[in-house]
């Protein structure tokens, strides 16, 4: 009787995990204005040390969610103010294994400190005019070069 019990507890506790998991993402997602999003959150491997997550848009912030982490703050977040994206690249080596292959690796730095960011090809045009956005008038300086090479 103990065993059954006990595999019964072990199955409530993993129920429950998905629940709280999927509860988080409503929650999070309600308002809209999300992306996929992967954040490069160690670069000791080259080709790894990427986390798969979502991205909200608010305001002058985009911030950055895990996939699977039960924290309703974000991991990241990155300042519109002081973002800037340095170059773009397709993945290589190890990183096309672990991404879809429409995706683009954008190489941006914030308040100075590298950070690099994964998203399809469909939403960068996306992120970028968001980046670039600017009173009328106003000059945008957040990208750093305009001759990238076509992803």
């Amino acid at each position: 009787m103990e065993i059954v019990e006990g595999i019964g507890i072990g199955v409530a506790v993993v129920l429950v995990a998905l629940l709280i998991l999927f509860v988080r993402r409503a929650v999070v997602t309600r308002s809209g204005g999300i992306i996929r999003l992967s954040v490069r959150v160690s670069t000791i491997l080259d080709g790894r040390g990427w986390s798969p997550g979502f991205g909200r848009f608010s305001g002058e912030e985009l911030r950055w969610y895990r996939m699977f982490s039960f924290a309703l703050r974000p991991k990241r977040v990155l300042s519109r103010k002081t973002l800037v994206v340095e170059r773009r690249r397709l993945p290589e080596g190890q990183e096309r294994l672990s991404m879809p292959a429409d995706w683009v690796i954008l190489r941006c730095s914030s308040q100075r400190v590298p950070v690099e960011i994964a998203m399809a090809r469909s939403t960068v045009t996306g992120f970028l005019s968001w980046l670039e956005a600017a009173p009328p008038g106003a000059v945008s300086p957040r990208l750093a070069s305009q001759d990238w090479p076509a992803a």
